[in-house]
């Protein structure tokens, strides 16, 4: 076996020995080897990014024949590239540490070999999408991550909430895979093969053909690459089917920090690079894509604002981010986009699991206005949270400073018609962030206590197996965006790192004019970020009544965003009633009525009447048997005297 078979079998090996063997073994053992498992991928994750991405060992790993149906042939081969390499390190060692922390985390749970053969199940779907080399084998990771996000977030499925939260995940997340579905069967149906070196060679030829849709005729290629994207924005959240990330939040913590920061929603990212040909010979695909991932990033800051849920503030700062990342990808700055789904892994997963830090200290308690004060008690979880949140928002030499900075300097030189609104929408999202962000700093950490003096008193430091992710994280933090950003921004890095994983049309021309945009424009996050930290800072440390003024003063606009612009309203209106209505009429008129009625059950009963009233007949006493056979033989008499005359 290579050492990638180890790398992507070793969490479903740990999977299937805790979720088979966990009740025989012990919570113990379960953790410690599912953990144990992740780490040595992780290590190896982090050998094989070496090995591809600075010594060109580009490989590709048959393991068998999948399907074999006339002409669909789908072999299971794990493609292993520097895009690839990239999502392994990403994956496994956010994954290893969330297995660390959540031995501390989950330690009261009586069901915990069933969690951490969950998350082990999670990171080999998602090992699984990355590795793959076809869409069918791609299509199977896509849909594991959706089924492990679903028994995650539903875990602790004794609570209504959990249990609703994972099932609109589910269904959020089945709308958008049937674009996704349909558009690999458009691939199949234009090209003959789902296999990602013919795709990627025949995709030229599908220039100026027509695929024939209701009723008219379409671009081909941009109509495959806008179902394809249909399917990322539910993975990864997008503008129009993002309202299942919040209620995620339903799940336990660590499961937030990996489906936040290394799995799930990063997959649609992921996707749209991997088929970056495709997409690179669809412009107008590419300007949908930018103006859905800045209208997400834009949107998702505005609710951020308001949220007072410690771990939902962090869940629209991830939906944010994710637009960044698409905007990225539709100016055709792949590798940034990438770049910043590197770095953003790091600082958001340490800010999910500092909130559960935060949350593990004040008796699971998630209400930022019920906190405050907290530094002296956990001033360790607090430098940690501190260090996440310069990185977030963009801190001069963080790593969300090169990588997200980069995605604004690319919307600027970007050339599709949307880049200009990516540009003002992203700029705006950072002041926002950096609001947002501080907000929850000030809110948790500073001021006077506003919890109950008995849960505070008995506030406390996270255990260590909980806090020695946290510092991981906090390094990769402040050092990733540094150590790494000549290979994911600069032109001759890219093209020797990235090679063949990833591609341009116009050589990385946009990583060139991102070089030349004027001096104004790389200087202006950081300027939008310290004025959200300057306003976050006078709101709630310097006159904390003024946002409680505010709120009332603008009540409006206040309710709009702490209801999340009402999306989940409006859908409730336009689908989820409808969809009662109609399935309380098939049950009442079409099941009850129809089918009970007039079908084998109706028929039976029927029967059973007919025979109930016939037997009523059977009395016993000759003269009504005498009675009966007069009135037959006066039937039979007048039938014949009619049928004579006829």
């Amino acid at each position: 076996m290579t050492m990638y078979h180890f790398i992507v079998f070793l969490p479903l090996a740990g999977a299937l020995i805790a979720g088979l063997f966990g009740r025989v073994l012990g919570a113990r053992p379960s953790e410690i080897v599912t953990t144990v498992f992740l780490m040595i991928a992780a290590g190896l994750s982090w050998v094989a990014f070496f090995d591809v991405g600075f010594y060109g060992k580009d490989l590709r790993v048959p393991l068998f024949t999948w399907i074999s149906a006339g002409d669909l042939k789908v072999e299971w081969a794990l493609r292993v590239d520097t895009l690839t390499a990239v999502m392994l390190i990403v994956v496994n060692s956010v994954s290893a540490l969330v297995h660390l922390y959540s031995i501390g985390y989950m330690h009261e749970d009586p069901h915990r070999p069933r969690f951490f053969a969950y998350l082990s199940l999670f990171t080999f779907a998602m090992l699984a999408l990355v590795t793959a080399d076809n869409l069918v084998q791609l299509f199977f990771g896509w849909e594991g991550v959706g089924l492990a996000s679903y028994l995650l977030i539903g875990f602790w499925y004794q609570k209504p909430e959990a249990n609703a939260a994972a099932i609109k995940a589910f269904v959020v997340n089945r709308v958008g895979d049937f674009g996704f579905a349909l558009g690999i069967f458009a691939v199949f149906a234009m090209i003959g093969s789902v296999g990602f070196e013919t795709i990627f060679a025949e995709a030229k030829s599908l220039t100026g053909k027509t695929i024939h849709i209701f009723g008219g005729n379409f671009d081909a290629l941009t109509v495959i690459c806008l179902l394809l994207f249909v399917g990322a924005m539910g993975k990864s959240a997008q503008f129009l089917l993002h309202t299942w990330l919040p209620d995620a939040m339903e799940g336990p913590t660590p499961v937030s920090a990996l489906i936040h920061a290394a799995t799930m929603v990063t997959a649609g990212v992921f996707m749209v690079a991997r088929l970056s040909p495709l997409f690179e010979l669809a412009p107008s695909a590419l300007t949908v894509v930018t103006f859905f991932g800045a209208t997400t990033a834009f949107f998702a800051a505005t609710v951020g604002l308001v949220q007072n849920d410690i771990k939902r503030v962090i869940a629209y700062s991830t939906c944010s981010q994710l637009g960044y990342m698409f905007v990225a990808m539709g100016v055709g700055a792949y590798s940034v986009g990438m770049f910043h789904l590197f770095t953003h892994a790091a600082f958001k997963a340490l800010l999910f699991l500092g909130a559960g830090s935060v949350i593990h200290a004040m008796h699971h308690e998630q209400d930022m206005r019920n906190m405050g004060g907290l530094w002296k008690k956990i001033p360790f979880t607090y430098a940690m949270m501190f260090i996440g949140t310069i990185a977030l928002t963009g801190f001069p030499f963080t790593a969300g400073y090169f990588s997200k900075d980069a995605i604004i300097e690319a919307a600027f030189a970007g050339h599709n018609s949307m880049a200009a609104y990516a540009f003002y929408m992203t700029v705006i999202a950072a002041a926002l962030t950096s609001f947002y962000s501080w907000r929850l700093v000030f809110m948790t950490f500073h001021g006077e206590t506003r919890a109950d003096h008995h849960t505070y008193d008995h506030a406390h430091e996270s255990p260590l197996v909980m806090l020695i992710p946290l510092a991981i994280l906090a390094t990769g933090a402040l050092v990733l965006g540094f150590a790494f950003k000549g290979v994911f921004i600069y032109e001759e890095g890219v093209e020797k790192f990235f090679r063949h994983s990833l591609f341009s049309h116009d050589n990385w021309h946009i990583l060139h004019a991102m070089h030349e945009i004027p001096g104004w424009v790389p200087w202006l996050p950081t300027v939008m970020m310290a004025g959200g930290f300057l306003v976050s800072y006078w709101f709630y440390m310097v006159n904390p009544r003024l946002p409680v003024a505010l709120a009332k003063q603008q009540d409006v606009l206040y309710r709009f965003l702490l209801n999340k612009w009402y999306f989940d309203e409006i859908y409730d209106f336009l689908f989820v009633r409808p969809a009662k209505a109609v399935g309380r009429f098939l049950w009442k008129k079409g099941d009850g009525w129809l089918i009970d009625g007039f079908g084998p059950n109706g028929v039976s009963a029927r029967v059973l009447d007919v025979t109930r009233g016939v037997v009523r007949l059977q009395t016993g006493y000759l003269y009504h048997y005498a009675f009966v056979m007069l009135i037959g033989v006066a039937a039979l008499i007048t039938w014949f005297l009619f049928k004579g005359a006829a």
